[in-house]
């Protein structure tokens, strides 16, 4: 991955007796948005801290945008656009007083920082609020206007810890949106969360964190293969259920073909990709398919097989 814009080599961290992150490497590319799963306690947040320069690593090391970054660093530090859990905006100012607070902070001249500011209201979906006082908005405009503060000053790398937790449907569905436009920009975003529907939405690959390991990586279909999963079909209907059977067995995509109330279950690789040949094999066969259910696995049965828990455990 030639275009990575964060590397993460190694990194470990102790807490007296406790080990939370133990050797847990990975690297995002500019345009992906990579997932970081784990159940509470799992580690994550003290890696974001060392991604993020807040925490230094026991051993290990970060880079971003081509920069090692450390505790002391401030040039690969800037590259960065973190947004946190806990929200970090002045409720008594509006959205646009907020974001010209931080822009100043960050160093923008005023004059580009009034053209940023406009631009930033308008990707975060705040544009008819901006004059508004923080206070007066819900919880997933205040979320909205917390992201909109990390990409004032166009970071290389976008980190989301958790950014829809408590938030309405739809400012949840105008972050997921933000996040995907930022990323067909070009943004590199480090992405965690508590749903999994969020993850498979909107990341590229997945790291999957546990006992501050990182268990698994990939995309979907990857962590998928890696541990076995297969489609489930069930072909309900009437006739020659055990001929039906016997055919749709000897499809290369068939793993197993049985009989079973009163249909056939199929476990299949890639059934979507074939469902048409099973229907037409096992009608040839002598079945009346009556209805049709495919059952592909998800991130869910994934992470439940490597880590023993659900990810809201």
């Amino acid at each position: 991955m030639t275009d990575a814009v964060l590397v993460c080599t190694d990194l470990r961290k102790r807490f007296d007796d406790v080990q939370a992150v133990d050797g847990i490497s990975f690297r995002i590319a500019a345009g992906e948005t990579y997932g970081l799963l784990g159940p509470n306690g799992a580690g994550k947040t003290t890696t974001i801290s060392m991604v993020c320069g807040l925490l230094e690593p026991d051993a290990g090391a970060v880079e971003v945008a081509g920069a090692p970054l450390t505790t002391r660093s401030v040039a690969a530090k800037s590259a960065i656009g973190y947004v946190p859990q806990d929200l970090a905006i002045y409720p008594d100012l509006s959205a646009a007083e907020n974001l010209r607070f931080f822009a100043r902070l960050y160093g923008i001249p005023s004059a580009r920082a009034r053209a940023r500011v406009t631009e930033v209201l308008d990707v975060v979906g705040l544009a008819e609020r901006g004059d508004d006082q923080a206070k007066t908005y819900s919880g997933g405009m205040k979320r909205r206007l917390n992201i909109g503060i990390g990409l004032l000053h166009r970071p290389r790398l976008l980190v989301l810890d958790e950014p829809t937790v408590g938030v309405d449907p739809q400012s949840r569905n105008a972050i997921l949106e933000s996040v995907e436009r930022l990323a067909a920009e070009g943004m590199a975003v480090l992405y965690t969360t508590h749903y999994m529907e969020e993850a498979e939405r909107l990341c590229d690959r997945i790291g999957i964190v546990d006992l501050g390991e990182l268990k698994a990586e990939g995309t979907r279909g990857e962590l998928v293969a890696l541990v076995g999963q297969h489609d489930r079909v069930q072909l309900q209907g009437t006739g020659d259920l055990e001929a039906g059977a016997r055919a749709c067995s000897a499809l290369e995509a068939v793993l197993a073909a049985s009989v079973r109330d009163g249909g056939l279950e199929l476990i299949v690789d890639h059934a979507r990709g074939v469902l048409v040949e099973l229907l037409q094999t096992a009608t040839a066969a002598g079945v009346d398919v009556d209805a049709v259910e495919v059952d592909e696995p998800d991130l869910e049965a994934v992470f439940l097989h490597l880590t023993g828990k659900a990810l809201r455990d």
